[in-house]
């Protein structure tokens, strides 16, 4: 069964940001893409680097690591070596908080 779970204030996380966020064993990425936010996994599907060290850019989140960049929308990677998709989260603002559901 999924939860909405706060995660921050939209105050935490300005345009261009990125933020990590841990719930249970989920370790998920906030960002804030152009005034949207959007969730996904936070770990590289490929070598298991924390994608809030990459950047953040219209292509997508690049991984430090290797450069795979990943769609921030969809999770699908858009170059290899990343192969397999970041899983995506729901996410709702209310009262100027970022929610996330997660299950």
């Amino acid at each position: 069964m999924s939860e909405w779970v706060k995660v921050c204030d939209t105050s935490d996380l300005k345009r261009g940001d990125m933020l990590d966020f841990d719930y249970k064993e989920k370790k998920i990425l906030l960002a804030n893409f152009n005034g949207k936010v959007y969730a996904t996994d936070r770990i590289c599907t490929h070598a298991d680097a924390d994608l809030t060290t990459g950047i953040l850019s219209e292509e997508g989140v690049t991984c430090p690591l290797h450069l795979s960049t990943f769609n921030i929308s969809t999770g699908v990677p858009q170059n290899l070596p990343a192969e397999v998709p970041l899983k995506i989260y729901n996410v709702k603002i209310e009262q100027n908080e970022i929610y996330v559901e997660v299950e």
